[in-house]
C-alpha cells in the first residue's frame, strides 16, 4: 500500500518509451502518461499484485520485487527493491493508513512491513495502449 507523502522525497520519474520491438510504439513523447496518473492507480487500488523471485518471507534474501495494481486495462506494474521498516514512526504511520483506508487495526500487527523502493515502472491505458504505454526511470 502507497504512503503518502506530505512533500515528495525524491525526483519526478523521467518518462519515455518502453522497448517492446514489433509493437510499432510511437517514437514522440505525444501520449506519455504522467507520473501523478500513475501514483493515483497506485493510491486507489485495493488490491495489488506482488511479485517476487522467492516467496515473501525471503525477501531480506533477495529484495528484488515487482508491485502492480488491480486495473490490468490501466495497468501500473513497479519494479523496485523492498527494504525492511523498522522505524517505529514509519510503521505507525502504515498502520493509521492502513487503517483508514481498509478498516482494519494494525497496531498489534507484528509481522514485517517492508517499504519498495521503485527504480523503474510502466503504465498503460488499454484504450490507448499504443500512445499511452509509458516507461519511467527513478534516479
Amino acid at each position: 500500500m502507497p504512503v503518502k507523502r506530505t512533500r515528495r522525497r525524491f525526483r519526478e520519474p523521467k518518462a519515455t518509451r518502453p522497448h517492446i520491438p514489433g509493437y510499432g510504439l510511437p517514437k514522440s513523447r505525444k501520449g506519455l502518461l504522467s507520473w501523478s496518473w500513475a501514483e493515483q492507480r497506485l493510491e486507489r487500488s485495493h488490491n495489488y499484485w506482488i511479485s517476487t523471485t522467492r516467496k515473501a518471507r525471503n525477501l531480506a534474501a533477495n529484495p528484488r520485487c515487482v508491485i502492480c495494481s488491480e486495473r490490468a486495462e490501466q495497468a501500473v506494474v513497479v519494479e523496485g527493491v523492498a527494504e525492511l521498516v523498522s522505524d517505529r514512526t514509519i510503521r505507525k504511520q502504515f498502520g493509521e493508513l492502513y487503517q483508514k483506508k481498509y478498516k482494519w487495526d494494525m497496531k498489534d500487527f507484528s509481522e514485517p512491513i517492508y517499504i519498495v523502493r521503485p527504480r523503474v515502472a510502466f503504465g498503460l491505458f488499454e484504450k490507448k495502449f499504443m500512445a499511452s504505454a509509458t516507461r519511467w526511470t527513478f534516479e
